[in-house]
């Protein structure tokens, strides 16, 4: 996309986002990928992107709060991995036009980084975070109820159990699927299913349960904790 061009189409992401066209310079940074800011020596939207992480976990929090006010706490982290999950808020991304916007090296670009959903996510977090810092909390978060939240479906759609999680999130930064293996246990009648989940050759997870579904589920979930935590480990 031209220069001018994108310069517009930034500044309708700041009228839609509540900030004022003068602070374009400053945004801007929000979409400057790591592959980019290696080949023009400029920083990236690396740490911006933590910052909008917590903002928008924040923002999400506050509205599951308010809405379900007679959910267990179970119930609305579910909900709110759902809602903050890489696949949501890249499908946010490419409505609002981000992968028009966004700065990529030039193999990264060749090899349709454009549309990755990793690369979208990272950069909507990293434009919360530009948003908070020059704007406030508050418009940060009219921002995300208003583009993001009020987009989903949160009906049919928010409660994605842990093998759906642990798929999105391997597809979306590893590019690979979780691979199970079963083994059951017991008379027929008591019958104890043992699960071990890989990623990229490496056990992660391993639960059991009563059923092949449930013990995928126990092995998935531990799976997930682990890849979050490597995920955020500075």
């Amino acid at each position: 996309m031209a220069g001018e061009q994108r310069r517009r189409r930034l500044r309708a992401l700041l009228d839609l986002a509540d900030v004022p066209a003068e602070m374009l310079d400053r945004i801007e940074a929000s979409f400057v990928h790591e592959s980019a800011a290696k080949e023009q020596q400029i920083l990236s939207n690396e740490r911006l992107e933590f910052l909008g992480d917590a903002v928008l976990g924040l923002a999400v929090a506050q509205w599951l709060y308010a809405t379900y006010p007679d959910e267990k706490e179970g119930t609305l982290a579910k909900r709110k991995a759902a809602i903050v999950s890489d696949f949501a808020i890249a499908q946010t991304a490419r409505r609002l036009g981000f992968g028009e916007l966004v700065q990529l090296g030039v193999g990264e670009r060749a090899h349709g980084g454009s549309e990755r959903t990793s690369i979208l996510a990272d950069a909507f977090e990293a434009f919360i975070a530009a948003v908070f810092l020059e704007r406030g909390v508050a418009v940060a978060q009219r921002f995300v109820e208003r583009e993001h939240i009020a987009s989903l479906d949160h009906e049919n759609a928010a409660l994605s159990d842990s093998k759906t999680q642990l798929q999105e999130l391997t597809q979306a930064r590893l590019a690979c699927t979780p691979v199970y293996r079963e083994r059951a246990e017991g008379p027929a009648h008591l019958r104890i299913f043992t699960s071990t989940v890989a990623v990229n050759d490496e056990t992660l997870g391993t639960g059991t349960g009563p059923s092949k579904k449930a013990a995928q589920q126990n092995a998935a979930a531990q799976a997930l904790l682990i890849l979050q935590e490597r995920m955020h480990a500075p």
